[in-house]
């Protein structure tokens, strides 16, 4: 047990971050939990629906499982980008004896780049004069070149590859940090034992750092359920509702449609699914940590 003094100290230092996350996080969700139960368009009189806006949501609108169906799209891209190449990074990382610090930077450096540079830079590269597609055609490959951003068929990919570039850095050092910090003794040992490189990584390294990876999956998962401003900017949802994302859908109800009931619903589920897939994610470890 904390002396009283202790505990009081505890409670002055931990209340602001309290009341400032309960403004600022969990009001706007009790929020928007009230207003789902309502019609209104901001201007007049808020109608209770009940359950009627969830119920649309789930059984008569289209476009809510098209964007979801996106929107899962652009999770595992975002994953496979962020952690798979903030892993792989991590890993040689570890193995340098010199310019670790440069490195870090330099893959440090998009995540503090302002998120409107990010979308202009990959307007330019997706564009039909621009990198990719030229890049094409100087190596012979100018069949494969395309409006990256106006075919239906890349354009989700495309506006989440920027996403998941953006911010390998940070999870690149999170796990870095994690790697580095494996006892040596144990690897020198597994190496002893006539272990190659895999079975090091599959036995020692990763079980070591199984609790921060942890973390790193939510935090990747979460923000990706979240993402908006990428996707927003460059494509604006289009063409049709090709890169149309559940967070996107929700702001164009609310703000151009000015139907803040039916937004606040999906603002509900994306709530949702976040502390789903944290619970998901959380028992697939553990399962796989046991067995």
């Amino acid at each position: 047990m904390l002396p009283h003094r202790s505990r009081l100290s505890v409670l002055v230092f931990l209340l602001p971050p309290l009341l400032l996350y309960g403004a600022a996080v969990l009001l706007p969700i009790l929020q928007s939990l009230f207003l789902s139960f309502f019609s209104w368009d901001g201007i007049t009189d808020m109608e209770f629906v009940g359950l009627s806006n969830y119920t649309h949501m789930l059984r008569h609108d289209p476009s809510f499982w098209t964007t979801f169906g996106n929107q899962l799209v652009y999770v595992a891209i975002c994953l496979v980008l962020q952690l798979g190449g903030g892993l792989v990074v991590a890993t040689l990382l570890a193995s340098l004896t010199r310019g670790r610090e440069v490195i870090k930077v330099l893959y440090l450096m998009p995540a503090v780049i302002s998120t409107v540079a990010i979308a202009f830079l990959f307007q330019r590269i997706y564009a039909t004069d621009g990198l990719i597609n030229s890049i094409l055609h100087a190596v012979g490959l100018g069949g494969l070149a395309r409006p990256w951003l106006s075919d239906v068929h890349t354009v989700l990919a495309a506006v989440s590859t920027p996403e998941g570039w953006r911010f390998i850095g940070i999870y690149m050092v999170i796990i870095y940090a994690a790697l580095i910090a494996v006892p040596k003794e144990l690897e020198e040992a597994a190496r002893l034992d006539g272990a190659n490189r895999w079975q090091l990584f599959a036995h020692i390294r990763f079980p070591y750092i199984r609790p921060v990876w942890l973390t790193t999956t939510i935090m990747a998962t979460t923000y990706a359920l979240r993402g908006f401003d990428i996707p927003y900017l460059l494509t604006n949802g289009g063409p049709g509702q090709s890169s149309e994302l559940v967070t996107t859908y929700m702001y164009k109800t609310a703000f151009t449609s000015t139907n803040y009931g039916y937004a606040s619903t999906l603002s509900v589920f994306i709530v949702v699914e976040c502390l789903v897939a944290v619970g998901l994610i959380v028992l697939l470890l553990q399962r796989k940590a046991e067995s």
